[in-house]
């Protein structure tokens, strides 16, 4: 995380402890961008419910834009600070895991969005402490045996890795359940979230609408794991052109002669049906070899060589048991609190009052590295506290 900065106490003692404008007697704040001022607040009854707005100053009017991503949950109040493109939201009072929030104003999602829509476009991504293990995108023809090398992985290495759950504008089966087995939606509903970029990858099958969301990945990350998505490579390559940093992997039997052997040793289909799954095969593996959507191709000639191979690629060789992924860094941001920004580094001034005399604590967030971002989290954040000071002194104390 590094070392607080020398500068740090005499920074503070010289700036304006905020990077933003606060309406007193409301719960708003005012950040200005260039000819816009993004207005982000509620009423005045001392709650904040988070709206946006702008004010466009050069045109001396109010414009409402289109807001995309989880909008935050309700709070006591905040403060702004404005990054290169987006605006950092510290929600005060907030639970640990509610009270970092990214309002994004101009990233790379945020312009696709305005360029598709034709309207002004904000999009709101929550910031998470720390990174996740990047997921893991494993396709192959049918019978090429992923199925089994992934179930190998998830048997030996149970805590570490994770499924993201698929959804899908098809009824329930039997006791297939909500959210366990599919997240189980109307098509209406799917084709918007697909159209605001919400999806990593979809496909039609027989009228439906399959398909993995990016909260559903982000979903298994926020648990600790490494997400899998098993996917045919139409999939990979939506998923690649996407915003979403994966490791793609593709598995390849070592001749159509051997494949063609094991769709007929299980026994499970008609020769129509054979037939078809070894021409799509045939495409998939050109595609597979030539696409440049994979960064490694594996050759499941034998499988625990081709499992040991897996293993290797994802760092895990010569593991004997799989370990939790340690859990993210929180801090508890106190109601009373002003910011400032130091280049990289917001500082967080938390202030209590003693017996004799103030002290402030300090917060270092460092912004310097953030990763991802709407329609999913924003990662990549890391923290220090600074001890408390007075008159000049600072005892710092790392947090990891």
């Amino acid at each position: 995380m590094g070392e607080a900065p020398a500068f740090l106490v005499d920074d503070l003692q010289n700036e304006p402890l905020n990077g933003f404008e606060l309406k007193n007697g409301t719960c708003k704040t005012t950040t200005t961008i260039g000819n816009k001022m993004y207005v982000i607040g509620g009423a005045d009854d001392g709650t904040l419910s988070i709206e946006v707005q702008i004010f466009d100053r050069s045109l001396g009017e109010w414009i409402h834009p289109t807001v995309h991503g989880t909008k935050p949950l309700s709070s006591k109040g905040h403060s702004a600070v404005f990054l290169n493109d987006r605006i950092l939201i510290l929600k005060k009072g907030a639970k640990s895991d509610d009270q970092i929030w990214f309002l994004e104003v101009d990233t790379q999602y945020v312009r696709q969005q305005q360029k598709q829509l034709g309207t002004e476009v904000v999009a709101w991504s929550k910031g998470v402490i720390g990174n996740a293990e990047k997921p893991v995108v494993i396709s192959g023809p049918s019978g090429v045996g992923k199925g089994t090398l992934i179930s190998m992985l998830m048997k030996e290495f149970p805590s570490m890795f994770g499924f993201s759950v698929s959804h899908t504008t098809r009824a329930p089966r039997g006791m297939e359940k909500d959210g366990v087995h599919y997240h189980f939606t109307e098509k209406s509903v799917m084709e918007k979230e697909i159209k605001d970029g919400k999806f990593l990858e979809f496909a039609s099958v027989h009228g439906n609408l399959y398909g993995t969301s990016v909260e559903a990945v982000e979903v298994v990350a926020d648990a600790g794991k490494r997400c899998i998505l098993d996917i045919d490579v139409q999939g990979a390559r939506s998923v690649r052109s996407s915003s979403l940093e994966a490791v793609f992997i593709f598995v390849c039997p070592p001749s159509m002669e051997e494949l063609e052997k094991r769709l007929r040793d299980r026994g499970t289909e008609t020769e129509e049906q054979i037939l078809k799954r070894l021409r799509n095969a045939a495409a998939e593996i050109e595609q597979g070899k030539s696409s440049n959507i994979f960064d490694f191709i594996l050759y499941n000639d034998n499988l625990e060589e081709c499992y040991e191979k897996l293993k290797k690629l994802l760092g895990l060789g010569g593991c004997v048991a799989a370990t939790p992924k340690s859990a993210l860094g929180e801090f508890n941001l106190p109601l009373d609190h002003s910011v400032s920004k130091i280049d990289d580094k917001i500082i967080i001034n938390c202030i209590s009052s003693g017996l004799e005399k103030e002290s402030k604590n300090l917060i270092m967030l460092d912004v310097s590295a953030l990763k991802g971002g709407a329609p999913g989290r924003t990662r990549g954040l890391d923290f220090q506290a600074i001890g408390s000071f007075s008159d000049g002194l600072i005892g710092m104390e790392r947090l990891s």
